[in-house]
């Protein structure tokens, strides 16, 4: 990656400085986040939500979490990798002249809502459950509104950011976690426990 990129993806999504990489996942598993009730949906997923009707309506059938193992790793390392690679960080309004649109990069520029749907999309199709795919949003430790996907396994809950090609685990991200979908149903939200009111635009 280029000096020039780099900056781009600092700009649009900066992360803390100090971020500690983590080890291999049997070493870093830490559980599930705690969630709560039913929350506001984020004003951005709202708007996909009305040109992707379908992809708002799914209800899971199976509710466990994935089970974690070598090559679930892989998958995620993979595409988490491949994806930051492809996509060109820029942001909403430069792309489409207004704020919180979320979309799929299919032209390969997005900001870290669309790095998301294009994983989860990518892992979906790879044999991964929705109900184990969650996009989710957090609050990064300069107090900056980000999304990351939530992957559910059962060794503990991790996340897939486009600030790093690490799968790390939830708690090792430095992010206050604030909302996430609900893994029985894609087009609904939920609180997660601990967090903090969201002061990004959203759906009451």
């Amino acid at each position: 990656m280029n000096s020039s990129t780099m900056a781009r993806k600092l700009r649009l999504c900066v992360a803390a400085a100090g971020l500690a990489a983590t080890g291999s996942w049997p070493a870093m598993a830490a559980g599930a986040m705690a969630t709560g009730g039913i929350t506001s949906q984020p004003i951005g997923h709202y708007d996909f939500c009305k040109l992707h009707a379908g992809e708002c309506s799914i209800r899971p059938s199976n509710l466990a979490p994935a089970k974690m193992t070598n090559g679930l790793m892989r998958k995620l390392a993979g595409v988490t990798a491949r994806v930051n690679a492809a996509v060109k960080p820029m942001s909403d309004m430069d792309i489409y002249g207004r704020d919180e649109v979320w979309a799929y990069p299919d032209k390969d520029v997005g900001d870290c809502e669309d790095y998301v749907l294009e994983k989860r999309r990518r892992l979906s199709h790879m044999g991964v459950s929705l109900a184990d795919l969650l996009i989710t949003v957090v609050r990064k430790p300069d107090g900056e509104g980000h999304s990351v996907l939530t992957v559910r396994t059962d060794k503990g809950d991790y996340v897939l950011d486009n600030l790093t090609d690490k799968v790390k685990a939830w708690d090792q991200t430095g992010y206050r976690f604030l909302k996430r979908q609900a893994i029985d149903n894609t087009g609904r939200w939920v609180s997660i426990r601990g967090g903090q009111q969201v002061l990004v635009g959203s759906v009451e």
